[in-house]
């Protein structure tokens, strides 16, 4: 998400996920149609990739093409393929405006849609390409990856949302060995830890050893208390 957009989204600043959270992301608003089997979304303009071609909707269509399994580009594998098993087609109305022409009903779509699992692809790159090298409109842009090891990115100048974002980058460093991983959040190498595979007795030797982290039981998730080191943070 952070190298991506969606077209709708789940406020981040709300606990729980739900219907009444969903913002416009890419999208500048949305509408049912009467029937409840067209979902409409204004897109917003001016909006560019990480390699300046401008976003349009034809973005949008190519991307449920894809997941549809109906356009010229095939993903090697396409676990999400399910979630549209009610979707007809995506249909452009011009440059800027998108409709989700659905089989029947569907008032959840929305929010699949909001999903952090549900990014805008750019037509103009092809998915071979996007498994390596992404392309996005998010606040982030790629800047390195090194299988089992490190994925980074870098603050995106001039993004479309003013302000954004706040940090110069983020590093996700994959460590898959938990001790490890948990040991180096203790010597303050990172700024957060990944909760997965994250017992009760490796969080609770995180608290004694790393007192000023924040560590939050329901989550399994270790944060510090102190500011991260400007402009920097490190997930995982």
């Amino acid at each position: 998400m952070g190298v991506f957009n969606n077209l709708v989204m789940f406020r981040q600043d709300v606990a729980q996920n739900s219907p009444d959270s969903i913002i416009p992301d890419l999208a500048t608003s949305w509408s049912w149609s009467e029937d409840g089997k067209e979902l409409t979304f204004p897109l917003r303009q001016g909006v560019k990739w990480h390699d300046g071609k401008p976003f349009t909707a034809a973005d949008v269509k190519c991307t449920w093409d894809l997941l549809l399994g109906t356009g010229s580009e095939k993903l090697r594998v396409n676990p999400r393929q399910t979630w549209y098993s009610n979707l007809d087609r995506v249909a452009t109305n011009g440059d800027y405006e998108v409709t989700f022409h659905l089989k029947r009903p569907q008032p959840a779509l929305l929010s699949l849609l909001a999903s952090g699992w549900s990014p805008v692809y750019p037509c103009h790159v092809s998915p071979r390409e996007m498994r390596t090298r992404p392309i996005g409109t998010g606040p982030f842009k790629f800047v390195e990856f090194k299988p089992n090891e490190v994925v980074k990115t870098a603050r995106k100048p001039g993004l479309w949302k003013p302000g954004r974002p706040y940090l110069d980058g983020i590093e996700w460093h994959i460590m898959p060995d938990g001790n490890l991983r948990n040991l180096s959040f203790i010597a303050g190498k990172f700024d957060i830890s990944s909760p997965y595979g994250t017992t009760v007795p490796l969080l609770e030797d995180v608290k004694s050893q790393a007192p000023q982290a924040i560590c939050e039981m329901t989550l399994d998730q270790c944060q510090p208390q102190s500011d991260p080191q400007p402009g920097k943070a490190a997930v995982r």
